[in-house]
């Protein structure tokens, strides 16, 4: 048996977590794991999803500020939505390294062209994308610029933007409770399960957050429209999953970050 690597004990079951975790610790184990953006020479320690998972509405908020400072200063320079919308999503994607696009990417190849479960993990953990993969990765980017583009309001738009960001990438996690781990390694498995304490804590940061953020453009209505049909995404990936894979990997909760992104702006782009 292996000692205990030092650092913070992982959280995967149901202890209460540590009372001496510090949010700007949690934010930057977020930031490095989620993002490619710069975070300091401070050594780095072994990820944790329920550390994670606490403080991952304030990391989605660091996230999307660069590509939504983008889109307001285009806004300001009076170009056009489309094109500024664009423009900020490009600065998404390279400040997240693309990583939902190509989890999503790697679901739709793995789950709709494997025919047993080994296949379809197989197909995830290959690099190279399918059909399936290039279609999903296109629809997303589509979808994602039309719904920032389509609001006229600068604020609005990166309002909606923003929590839609946040909803998803925490919503996303319910996937590691609800499901156990596919395979044994990947990043997902050794950052280990999200307690339910941890995920009920980032959830009250993502409603609170979400109603600052967005509930000015789509009123409380489209708030709750919102985290309904987002609700109703994670409860069919997570029978999907369970049907097609029998649990969860990194891809797929990244697939669902990446489906439940765009619920989110659907909903809200019934009351924008």
């Amino acid at each position: 048996m292996t000692d205990t690597p030092p650092g913070p004990r992982p959280t995967n079951d149901n202890r209460p977590l540590d009372a001496d975790l510090r949010l700007a610790d949690d934010v930057l184990m977020g930031l490095r794991f989620y993002s490619r953006l710069p975070t300091g020479t401070r050594p780095h320690v072994r990820p944790n999803l329920s550390r994670i998972a606490l403080a991952l509405p304030f990391t989605s908020l660091v996230i999307a500020a660069g590509p939504a400072a983008v889109l307001l200063g285009l806004e300001w320079l009076a170009v056009p939505h489309f094109f500024a919308a664009t423009l900020a999503v490009a600065f998404m994607v390279i400040g997240t390294g693309a990583m939902a696009e190509d989890a999503l990417a790697d679901a739709a190849d793995g789950l709709f062209g494997g025919h047993t479960i080994e296949d379809r993990l197989a197909i995830m953990k290959d690099s190279r994308h399918g059909t399936f993969g290039v279609c999903a990765i296109v629809l997303l980017l589509g979808l994602r610029i039309t719904a920032i583009g389509s609001v006229g309001n600068p604020l609005a738009a990166a309002g909606i933007w923003l929590a839609a960001s946040l909803m998803a990438r925490s919503g996303a996690l319910w996937l590691t409770i609800a499901l156990p781990p596919a395979r044994s390694g990947g990043a997902a498995a050794s950052a280990g399960q999200v307690t339910r304490q941890a995920f009920g804590i980032g959830a009250v940061f993502v409603v609170v957050l979400s109603f600052v953020l967005a509930g000015f453009a789509v009123s409380v209505a489209g708030l709750i429209l919102a985290y309904g049909l987002c609700a109703l995404v994670v409860w069919g990936w997570i029978a999907l999953c369970r049907r097609m894979i029998g649990g969860q990997t990194g891809d797929l909760i990244g697939a669902l970050q990446a489906l439940l992104e765009i619920a989110a702006l659907s909903a809200f782009m019934v009351f924008v």
